[in-house]
């Protein structure tokens, strides 16, 4: 069974009261499932706060998942935490898979928005409550740099570090040794990358940062050692140390790679 958890990143406060007041003037009821139609009819901007609490589903130990939990609170959006048991097979159960088809955690559903893949997800939730352009720039050079990460993310740091870690906690079966080749690689390019900037495409944070965290921050559990990177390790601090951040749980490895 799916377990729940609501997380509130606002505080035990009323959220009624407080979607109502941060949407006073829209004249959008709470319930009956049009609220993001309503919205885009009436041409509004981009909001700060959700209209009822977020519901997404997770697996707490996948890097993946963690991406979108990192950016859910450095957003403060309220949400709905759901884990779902990989073990158990829970994300391939009929309910699951009409959210999504590919059987693959996380998943968020906003209103009548479902989406799949972490990615899409941190792009939506940049474009829809995060008004200011922060995390998503709105130059094209600097949004274009952000997709450069992005696709990183979905490419090196999954099969390389991701990979790792998929071995030596899971027990996948899988290459250890070219995936910790592909990480090595990664590393190699990520640490002078980070040796004249803060963060990823400046000196300050976006999405490119919060993809490419969570695997990194884990890479030495698939064996991956951050020693030799001295920026990429203060860059890791750095995200540490944002307003906002939460971790991912440590995973001690049982598997030999």
């Amino acid at each position: 069974m799916l377990q729940r958890a609501t997380w509130s990143r606002l505080g035990p406060r009323n959220h009624s009261a407080m979607w109502n007041s941060a949407l006073s003037g829209t004249r959008i009821p709470l319930a009956g499932g049009n609220e993001h139609l309503s919205l885009r009819k009436r041409g509004a901007s981009p909001m700060t706060v959700p209209v009822r609490p977020l519901r997404f589903y997770r697996y707490a130990l996948s890097g993946h998942s963690h991406r979108v939990e990192l950016f859910l609170s450095l957003l403060k959006l309220p949400s709905e935490f759901i884990d779902v048991d990989l073990a158990k097979g829970e994300h391939k159960t009929p309910g699951f898979l009409a959210r999504n088809p590919f059987g693959q955690v996380p998943v968020l559903e906003d209103g009548e928005v479902t989406l799949a893949d972490s990615n899409a997800i941190l792009v939506y939730l940049a474009t829809r409550y995060d008004p200011s352009g922060h995390w998503l720039p709105r130059e094209p050079v600097a949004a274009a740099r952000v997709q450069q990460w992005l696709s990183v993310a979905a490419g090196p740091l999954a099969s390389g570090p991701a990979a790792a870690r998929l071995v030596t906690v899971f027990g996948a079966k899988l290459d250890a040794e070219r995936a910790k080749a592909i990480a090595t690689q990664l590393y190699t390019v990520l640490d002078p990358s980070l040796a004249h900037r803060s963060f990823l495409v400046g000196e300050a944070p976006t999405l490119a940062d919060v993809a490419l965290y969570s695997y990194t921050a884990h890479a030495p559990e698939g064996g991956v050692s951050l020693e030799p990177y001295g920026n990429v390790r203060a860059w890791l601090a750095r995200i540490e140390a944002l307003p906002g951040f939460v971790p991912m749980p440590r995973t001690p490895t049982r598997f030999t790679a």
